[in-house]
């Protein structure tokens, strides 16, 4: 998310609605990132969801390194290593949730939020996602945030890449649990399972 900052190209949906927040505020974007991943914990409570270690380590870590890559990271200005920074970062960020979601220590407060609603509410995944993502960016657009190519470029991307990187870091011996989460809101199978993004 950092990276994605520094390249200068449009942030994904959550960060826009963080660095309007971080304008208006005068806390750093990590510092809101932080905020706002344990406000929406609290919305997990009515959703009956339960947090685990990957959870609370997804809230503490995002922020702190995504001011820490501020810190470390100068700004750019030539298109060509921008343009660079742009795909490394979104390669980055597929990478990280094909990890974190294979260790099967509780998905982040965002994904939680939209798995939660989606059992609430028996909506399709993909639409509660959506309709998530789209008033997230309304929201961090209208604050300030940036939109652009790279919120594009994520948008398509992040998905193909998360499925990739699932299948790369899959801990082969670990017992199948199939998640509730399906395309149709059907009973759940391994073979349907939709991960979050």
């Amino acid at each position: 998310m950092g990276l994605m900052l520094r390249a200068g190209f449009g942030l994904e949906p959550w960060s826009v609605l963080n660095q309007g927040i971080s304008r208006h505020t005068g806390l750093t974007i990590g510092t809101v990132t932080i905020v706002s991943g344990a406000l929406i914990l609290l919305l997990w409570i009515p959703l009956r969801q339960r947090p685990g270690l990957g959870t609370v380590s997804n809230v503490v870590i995002l922020g702190l390194v995504m001011d820490g890559t501020l810190a470390l990271v100068p700004e750019l200005h030539a298109p060509a290593p921008r343009i660079a920074l742009l795909a490394f970062a979104v390669v980055l960020n597929g990478t990280a949730t094909g990890l974190y979601i294979s260790a099967r220590f509780g998905p982040g407060p965002r994904d939680g939020l939209m798995t939660g609603l989606h059992l609430r509410t028996g909506r399709p995944v993909r639409l509660v996602r959506t309709c998530i993502e789209v008033a997230v960016l309304a929201a961090g657009f209208a604050l300030g945030g940036s939109i652009g190519v790279g919120t594009v470029v994520y948008a398509l991307a992040i998905g193909p890449l998360a499925q990739f990187f699932l299948r790369c870091f899959a801990i082969k011996g670990l017992p199948e649990r199939p998640s509730p989460v399906v395309a149709r809101g059907g009973a759940a199978s391994p073979g349907r399972a939709i991960l979050p993004e």
